[in-house]
């Protein structure tokens, strides 16, 4: 018996098969397997070690060396003051530079790592969507970042208060106030250099989609953030350093005035921000159009 060519053909196939039974792309990857899964890496023990540490070092700096004796800046001639005074130091001793290291290595670290390992593919495989894969990693490095940036005040106001006692947070611009509302006043001050490192965490994030190497990523967030700095300080660019992040990298010391200053806060956050965003579409475009070969 002859088939005709009709009863030859292969069966169509469908282009969109149904899902495995159970599967729902939204609980692929759960944020709490990615934390914990960055939270056993050596490295995020390292920088909590570094952070945790620092104000140790710098009172026992203060031990040997005397106070501080600095003319150009009254916040450095009180760190002995209190506990206060030492965490409001602290924080400005690192917020130049320190600060930015953790925030650049969680997130700039995130997604290169995984092609470093040649682990991406497979979470791919799972399958995982891509939107959902940047989405949980990214929240979890800017969790791991804010938790790195409160780990030092915390750290300077417990060593601070050991080794000066609580007391009145004395103002860089005259006067003072009383403990409770200064550690409000630098909660306020810590959520603005957060919001403010933003754009860096945004940028290491959006490099780490671009290169499989995470010491790229990590070191391209950092180096640009420099420049930034650098470019700021020339002042022949006039008012168009307003539009550099780092312009308004130490606008949380408006925090630390009798009357809070908003306006540089506020317009270094809408900064920061709007670089933020642009990076972060940057990066899901950029993922979601990518080759995954590791």
């Amino acid at each position: 018996m002859t088939t005709s060519p009709a009863d030859q053909r292969e069966p169509a196939v469908d282009p969109f098969p149904p899902a495995a039974p159970g599967y729902v792309p939204r609980r692929t990857l759960p944020l709490r397997v990615e934390a914990v899964r960055q939270l056993r890496r050596r490295r995020t023990l390292v920088v909590g070690l570094l952070l945790a540490l620092l104000p140790p070092l710098v009172a026992v700096a203060f031990a040997v060396g005397g106070a501080p004796d600095d003319s150009e800046s009254a916040l450095l001639d009180s760190a002995t003051a209190s506990g206060p005074n030492f965490a409001a130091v602290c924080l400005y001793l690192s917020a130049g530079f320190l600060l930015v290291v953790p925030v650049a290595l969680f997130c700039g670290d995130t997604v290169a790592s995984e092609a470093g390992w040649s682990s991406l593919r497979y979470l791919l495989a799972a399958p995982v969507p891509r939107w959902r894969l940047l989405t949980a990693k990214l929240l979890v490095a800017l969790a791991f970042s804010a938790v790195a940036m409160v780990l030092l005040p915390l750290s300077a106001l417990g060593v601070g208060t050991v080794a000066y006692g609580w007391g009145e947070l004395r103002l860089p611009t005259g006067g003072t106030l009383p403990g409770g509302e200064a550690a409000l006043r630098l909660a306020l001050a810590l959520a603005a250099i957060f919001v403010g490192q933003l754009v860096t965490a945004a940028l290491a994030f959006w490099l780490s989609t671009v290169t499989d190497a995470p010491l790229g990523a990590v070191g391209g967030a950092i180096g640009l953030t420099i420049l930034g700095s650098i470019l700021d300080a020339i002042t022949a660019l006039g008012d168009w350093r307003q539009l550099i992040p780092a312009h308004w990298l130490f606008a949380w010391l408006d925090a630390l005035q009798r009357d809070v200053e908003w306006n540089g806060m506020l317009r270094g956050g809408a900064v920061s921000l709007a670089y933020a965003l642009l990076l972060v579409a940057l990066a899901y475009r950029h993922f979601a159009r990518k080759d995954i070969v590791s």
